[in-house]
């Protein structure tokens, strides 16, 4: 499964930034490991010029092999908090599709 980690303009993308969200974002995954091909995370400030709650935003999109895109979003105030919502969310759409897709 590879990971691939953007951020826009407002916030500023480092190898220690990117190496945390890619290990959470592989740790919240585990068990989908063999099913994705590839998890691309979003990372925005959507208030870059004023301080405000709830204004960092993470939208993961994961490809499944196969299949349509999932993706979710999940703001937060800060932006491991963003990450980790928007991994929990992930999580539960991969449950939804992985479980449909047992019962066909």
């Amino acid at each position: 499964m590879e990971v691939l980690v953007n951020t826009d303009s407002s916030v500023e993308n480092h190898d220690a930034l990117t190496a945390d969200v890619e290990a959470a974002v592989r740790h919240a995954l585990v068990r989908f490991a063999d099913r994705i091909t590839r998890v691309e995370v979003h990372l925005s400030d959507e208030n870059s010029h004023k301080h405000g709650s709830h204004d960092k935003r993470c939208l993961i999109e994961a490809r499944i092999a196969g299949r349509q895109p999932t993706a979710v979003t999940h703001h937060a105030e800060d932006l491991t908090k963003a990450v980790s919502g928007a991994s929990d969310k992930l999580k539960r759409a991969l449950d939804t599709v992985f479980g449909k897709l047992a019962t066909h």
